[in-house]
């Protein structure tokens, strides 16, 4: 007996003993979880700033279009809604489906968790039990911690945050951002979360106008989004939730019969009813009917797109897409923008499969004020790639101005004078181990040229011999103050367009002749604020400065050279740019074409704006000989600036002091033109230092490039040069070139991030080592330009 006792003593004791220590361990993990809880007074600001959305205006502050935040990677449609623009039927819906005591519970239901452990023990699986406040916590509060895993800490969590939350806000409030927040399916580009964002997915109405039927849809997805695709299983979980709201009074019996008889047809699917209600036929014709753009914009899309790069450039992806709800005031000017949009819808004189880019910026503040990047047909939404600041292509003579600029700068005159006769260079990389230029289909005059003439022939023999005058390392030096420093292994050939950029680019690289020798970078954001008004980004309190790149006078110099490629030449068919004229208008500008007639050019500018056309094939490749660009892109850009220019005062270029006129050298070409010139007092305008030390010049390779000693801010990336895009696994090893890049432009060379094999092939394994490596094997072309 005695020991009997002691037994039950020892048990007892036992007992206690395991009590106090699951006492002392439920306190210990109690305390750790409570003090890792996150501030449940966030609920309120994290809803929100997961639903914002980033708006973006024009200059004038009309609504340019919408950027869809993000989780992550993952680009999801959210606009946050208030409980008045819910249609009743959904609200009532959602709590009898989820949560019928949501108005009775303080956010722990007692009956729910009673179920769940009655399921338990009878070996079940645990099923719903789960309040809208705890789910509202779990898919906010705790997503970052937890990710939707199920862990008894998280558990722990969920419930003692809902109980805090319950005390702190209103039912109405709680229910507000739960509706904001559930996840609501797949929407192809985004993910849909909220109530806006399923009622136009699925229905494509407004939350306020969803029926009784529509509201009872969206609410049997809400557990399991992917019932989408199986629409007579939703049927009678339809049918249930009915029942259940006539039976808690949301809704009448005869709203529920009148509910059950509309012809529902979600986006997709094509169903047909008998006059009860019930399903005869129900088929999914088309999933993507109920997806959303992941850019809601109106107008602009490749306007929009170089703003979105700018603004996670500048405050980072978690800024602009996660917590989002910016205000951003744009550089773009509708007036010009219509005018860029217009011209090119209005030209027809393309090269066959063509495709071309145009932009409009203000010279004297670097402002984007238009801007495509793909030829737009009619009302047809136009291709992603915007070609006017992504598309790298060679600018043929274009680049001859900047040259000529610089030539002026070191203190040579319009009248100095180079041979326009055969010349050839040695270039160990080139075919007999000299680079050799030609001008244009031969039309060498094998005479003296003065400066002014040779530009308004756009001749490439004296563009080349004044390149090696003044010392490529001088002409390298200016382009990279302008903003397109040559590739690497660019030799002699750059000075006739060996050069790749962009249009946007060389429209800021003109910019600096009409605004007295400032280069300031293309800009498309004027102001930056949170939702709330504050203030985020304004350029009119940026510090950074412009570069001087000529002196005021320089500048004009440069400045009427193009002018006279416009209006020198008196011949019945005008000059190289002559049809780039329009109205009384003052127009300097320069026309360009690379070789095998890939890339045609005109970059211009008035004393107003300086804008750029480009006119080439998507994916590269030749054009028929008999295509120039004075014919096709500097048309284009007439037609852009004149409808640009309407309503605005005519005016002339600013001329700075210092500036004289003199006779033509040349009377017999140049007539009765006057060329400018420095006057005598100003001589330190041309100050620019010619660098004596410039290596032998190199013949320009188009597939393999010398890493430089030290350039922390370039990279050197393998593209495709079909698509501008850096290489795959699955491009051609042809098709791979190595292109040196500033590193804030690697995401205009982003690769597709979905590429696939062609058909029939697999994956080359020496694609994949070509395109992770420079090659060994420079393959040289050679590159004349043309006018």
């Amino acid at each position: 007996m005695i020991f009997v006792l002691r037994f039950f003593k020892f048990l007892f004791s036992l007992l206690i003993a395991a009590l106090v220590a699951g006492i002392g361990v439920a306190a210990t993990y109690g305390t750790k979880w409570w003090r890792e809880l996150p501030d449940y007074r966030q609920l309120d600001n994290l809803t929100r700033s997961l639903g914002s959305e980033t708006k973006v205006y024009a200059r004038d502050s009309t609504p340019l279009g919408t950027l869809i935040p993000r989780i992550g990677e993952q680009a999801i449609s959210r606009t946050i809604v208030t409980l008045d623009e819910i249609s009743p039927f959904m609200e009532a819906a959602l709590i009898a489906n989820e949560d019928r005591r949501f108005f009775e519970h303080y956010g722990l239901d007692p009956y729910g968790l009673g179920r769940q452990v009655q399921r338990v023990a009878r070996g079940d699986t645990a099923q719903g039990g789960s309040t809208l406040t705890n789910q509202l916590v779990k898919n906010t509060l705790l997503l970052a911690e937890y990710n939707q895993a199920r862990t008894p800490d998280r558990k722990v969590k969920e419930w003692l945050l809902s109980v805090q939350v319950e005390r702190s806000f209103t039912k109405e409030e709680i229910l507000q951002s739960y509706l904001n927040t559930i996840y609501w399916g797949d929407g192809g580009p985004v993910e849909l979360y909220g109530i806006y964002s399923a009622a136009q997915a699925y229905f494509r109405t407004t939350p306020k106008k969803l029926t009784l039927a529509q509201s009872a849809y969206l609410t049997v997805l809400v557990p399991r989004a992917g019932r989408y695709f199986d629409y007579k299983a939703m049927r009678p979980l339809m049918k249930t939730l009915f029942t259940r709201m006539v039976e808690d009074r949301w809704i009448t019996q005869a709203q529920a019969d009148a509910a059950w008889r509309e012809p529902l047809q979600p986006r997709g699917w094509k169903v047909i009813y008998d006059t009860n209600g019930n399903v005869t036929s129900a088929k999914l014709v088309d999933r993507t009917q109920k997806e959303l753009k992941a850019v809601v914009t109106t107008r602009a899309p490749h306007f929009m797109g170089q703003v979105e790069q700018e603004l996670v450039r500048r405050f980072g992806r978690d800024k602009v897409y996660g917590s989002g709800g910016l205000r951003v005031y744009t550089t773009l000017d509708p007036k010009v923008q219509n005018a860029t949009e217009t011209a090119s819808r209005d030209t027809t004189y393309l090269p066959p499969g063509a495709t071309l880019a145009a932009t409009v910026i203000d010279p004297y503040t670097g402002e984007v004020l238009g801007m495509i990047g793909q030829k737009l047909r009619g009302s047809e939404p136009p291709a992603d790639w915007n070609n006017a600041a992504q598309g790298q292509r060679q600018v043929g003579s274009t680049i001859k101005p900047l040259l000529y600029t610089t030539a002026l700068s070191t203190g040579l005159t319009q009248a100095h004078e180079e041979d326009d006769k055969p010349v050839s260079y040695p270039c160990p990389g080139c075919a007999g181990g000299v680079y050799a230029p030609k001008d244009f289909e031969g039309a060498t005059q094998n005479r003296a040229m003065t400066l002014r003439e040779a530009l308004d022939r756009s001749l490439n023999l004296v563009t080349v011999r004044l390149a090696d005058r003044i010392g490529l390392q001088t002409f390298f030096g200016k382009l990279r103050e302008l903003g397109i420093p040559p590739n690497d292994g660019t030799g002699l050939a750059a000075a006739l367009g060996a050069v790749e950029t962009t249009p946007i680019k060389m429209a800021a690289s003109y910019a600096p002749f009409v605004n007295g020798g400032l280069y300031r970078a293309p800009r498309y954001i004027s102001r930056v604020t949170t939702a709330r008004g504050e203030v985020l980004y304004d350029a009119a309190n940026d510090p950074l400065r412009p570069t001087r790149v000529w002196t005021p006078q320089v500048a004009f110099l440069g400045l009427d050279m193009i002018r006279g490629v416009v209006n020198d030449w008196t011949e019945p068919q005008g000059g190289l740019a002559a049809r780039s004229k329009f109205g009384d208008w003052p127009v300097a500008g320069k026309t360009g074409t690379s070789n095998f007639v890939k890339d045609l050019w005109f970059v211009g500018t008035t004393p107003l704006y300086t804008g750029a056309v480009w006119v080439g094939k998507q994916q590269g490749g030749g054009n028929p000989e008999y295509y120039y660009s004075g014919q096709v892109a500097a048309p284009i850009w007439r037609r852009m600036m004149e409808l640009a220019h309407q309503g605005q005062t005519v005016r002339q270029f600013s001329e700075p002091p210092g500036i004289l006129y003199a006779d033509t050298p040349d009377p017999r070409y140049l007539r009765d033109v006057k060329i400018a010139v420095l006057d005598p007092q100003y001589r330190d305008a041309a100050n620019t230092e010619v660098q004596a030390d410039a290596p032998t010049p190199t013949q320009y390779r188009e597939t393999s490039y010398r890493r430089p000693a030290t350039d922390p801010r370039t990279v050197l990336i393998s593209v495709d040069r079909t698509t501008n895009r850096q290489a795959t696994e699955f491009t051609p090893p042809e098709n791979i070139v190595q292109r040196r890049v500033y590193i804030e432009q690697l995401p205009a060379y982003a690769p597709d991030p979905s590429p696939q094999p062609l058909p029939d092939e697999t994956p080359d394994p020496a694609a994949v080592k070509a395109a992770r490596s420079a090659g060994n094997a420079p393959q040289t072309v050679p590159v004349p330009s043309t006018p």
